[in-house]
């Protein structure tokens, strides 16, 4: 591993990241699933195919996505869980019930698809990234 360093630093190791690039990295996927969730509450009943909820399915793969290329791009199951629980957090916290009894997300198919399909969309996504991950820890061990 090569070394990087300007004419008043000390020479670092290439292959580390600064602490605050790491967790910016990870903030912006926390807020990455905020939008993700915050968007989809509104937009899961936008579009259906018949009875078919496709935007919900839709927004749930979507999820999924976001949750393995975080772990892919982080390289740790750590990216997984920051748009999983940004998710969570903006759709569950939509689907509370105001003084007034209201929600944003509403108890029909395509709602519950939203977040029952959002929640086990999220739990897989972690799942891919941890099966990923253990798979690359025993490919350096059987090295």
């Amino acid at each position: 591993m090569g070394t990087v360093s300007g004419p008043d630093e000390p020479d670092r190791p290439t292959g580390h990241r600064p602490g605050f690039v790491t967790g910016g990295a990870f903030g912006l996927l926390l807020v990455l699933g905020l939008l993700e969730g915050l968007i989809g509450s509104f937009a899961y009943s936008t579009w259906s195919i018949g009875s078919f909820p496709a935007a919900s399915i839709l927004l749930c793969l979507i999820l999924v996505a976001t949750c393995v290329l975080g772990a892919w791009g982080m390289t740790s199951v750590t990216g997984a869980l920051a748009p999983a629980l940004g998710w969570i957090v903006a759709s569950f916290v939509l689907d509370s019930p105001s003084r007034q009894g209201s929600v944003v997300v509403a108890a029909v198919p395509s709602g519950e698809w939203y977040l029952y399909g959002g929640a086990v969309s999220a739990l897989l996504g972690i799942a891919v990234a941890f099966a990923f991950w253990i798979r690359r820890a025993g490919q350096k061990l059987s090295r």
